[in-house]
């Protein structure tokens, strides 16, 4: 089942960020774009190398209005450990979410029950707070920072421009499609 338009529920959680714990809830997240990028645990294998993939491009989500939230099932000291003993993840300057309770990778759907870890879930949400976009890889297969930034600006171009679309590998500037009532009535 699809969790297009899907609202994040209600949450609280403790965040390791710029060298110190946050507690970021839902009203964080309105108001502006959010990225929700999920990873099955610190101190692993891939995951550094997506993690750090993201803090590369951090500043052009950030110049889009777009704030990153990576989240694993580990509690918010063992994010501060990884950050403090990794080369790679003493880049990232976005809020590092501890779910611990499982409570975030449930509402997304992508926990693993029996591992108690999530999947590799990446997730667009929308300044009402809604899932517009979102993509779950297997463990083994690493995510594209600059694919999914592309996404994220596809979705905010369709969020300001309800009447036009985007093809197929879309860039800011490029040009858009404006369905016809015409077309999709013979489709």
């Amino acid at each position: 089942m699809s969790i297009i338009n899907k609202e994040v529920n209600e949450f609280s959680a403790q965040a390791y960020v710029n060298n110190s714990f946050k507690t970021i809830t839902k009203a964080d997240i309105l108001g502006k774009w959010s990225v929700f990028f999920f990873y099955p645990a610190d101190f692993t294998f891939v995951c550094p190398t997506e993690l750090e993939d993201l803090a590369d491009i951090y500043d052009k989500f950030q110049a889009a209005g777009c704030e990153i939230y990576s989240v694993s099932t580990d509690t918010h000291f063992v994010h501060k450990a990884w950050h403090d003993s990794s080369e790679r993840i003493k880049k990232i300057q976005f809020p590092m979410l501890a779910d611990p309770t499982h409570a975030l990778a449930k509402d997304f759907e992508v926990l693993i029950e029996a591992d108690g870890l999530a999947e590799r879930g990446s997730f667009i949400v929308n300044p009402e707070g809604k899932i517009v976009s979102y993509e779950v890889n297997a463990g083994n297969v690493g995510r594209n920072a600059e694919e999914l930034l592309r996404k994220l600006q596809a979705c905010q171009f369709v969020y300001q421009h309800g009447d036009e679309v985007c093809p197929a590998r879309w860039r800011p500037g490029a040009k858009t499609l404006k369905p016809s009532l015409d077309l999709v009535g013979q489709l």
